[in-house]
């Protein structure tokens, strides 16, 4: 059975293992997903993760900390400019300050925050808060 959505998919599993009061959420293992997971660990709302290469499928193990209420992914995919991220801000956290708004840039994943002080643009791909 193959996936439409795997980020969509990896990000509901995630909450859903935090809403269940889960330690460790295992994930079908990508590259964009495995960089989605490293920026969820630098903002803190995960402990940490790693990746298991077992041998049909390669998988990362994420240790959740209890930080997470919402984590969801955004479709469409919006492309977003320098200047607009306030609008997405507005539509998707709960607060100004409160979470995160997950971007696709053309340097990688990254905050919406971080891809502001960089004045990047690019796609948003989810949000957690």
């Amino acid at each position: 059975m193959s996936l439409n959505d795997p980020i969509a998919n990896a990000l509901n599993n995630l909450n859903n293992a935090e809403m269940a009061s889960k330690q460790t959420c295992t994930l079908n293992y990508s590259k964009f997903l495995e960089s989605t997971i490293m920026l969820l660990k630098k903002e803190g709302y995960i402990k940490q993760y790693k990746v298991v290469d077992k041998k049909p499928v390669k998988q990362i193990v994420v240790y959740l900390c209890g930080r997470i209420n919402k984590c969801k992914a955004v479709k469409p995919r919006y492309p977003v400019k320098k200047q607009d991220y306030e609008k997405f801000e507005k539509s998707y956290l709960v607060s100004r300050d409160v979470g995160t708004l997950l971007v696709s840039t053309t340097d990688g994943m990254m905050s919406h925050r971080t891809a502001k002080e960089k004045g990047l643009g690019g796609r948003i791909i989810g949000y957690i808060y």
